[in-house]
């Protein structure tokens, strides 16, 4: 099993290095003028692990609730990132959301989707190992 142990691990750094080339890539893609930020405007970007910015429903439902905190969309990155921005005085009604306004995140994070990943893959190896063990020991 020291193979699946060592291609997890190739993978995990594959997807850390998708990861960063991603948050260079907004870096480089958000530029703000001086004039954005001194016209009372904050912005901030939602991301999806799942690509849900692809169904024009759902991103259609995550706008709406978005908007519920002050937030209005920019630009779509992909189907897994939107840029949003707000005025600096929707703060005012943060207290009385029913969410954090601040989230980078909707849905299932890179992270959780990746420990859920590696639980299921762990789970099928440990059912193949104990489905060898049991075919060994009944010869």
């Amino acid at each position: 099993m020291g193979g699946a142990a060592g291609a997890g691990a190739v993978a995990a750094a594959a997807a850390a290095a998708a990861i960063e080339r991603m948050r260079q890539e907004e870096e480089e893609m958000t530029a703000y003028t001086s004039q954005d930020l001194s016209e009372g405007w904050e912005f901030k970007i939602l991301r999806s692990s799942a690509n849900v910015f692809k169904s024009p429903e759902r991103m259609k439902a995550v706008l709406a609730e978005e908007a519920e905190a002050g937030w209005i969309l920019v630009e779509k990155f992909d189907n897994g990132r939107i840029r949003l921005k707000r005025p600096v005085s929707a703060r005012a009604q943060d207290h009385s959301l029913r969410f954090d306004p601040y989230r980078t995140w909707t849905g299932m994070s890179d992270t959780t989707q990746g420990l859920m990943i590696a639980g299921i893959t762990l789970a099928v190896l440990a059912v193949l190992a104990l489905i060898i063990v049991f075919v060994a020991t009944r010869r």
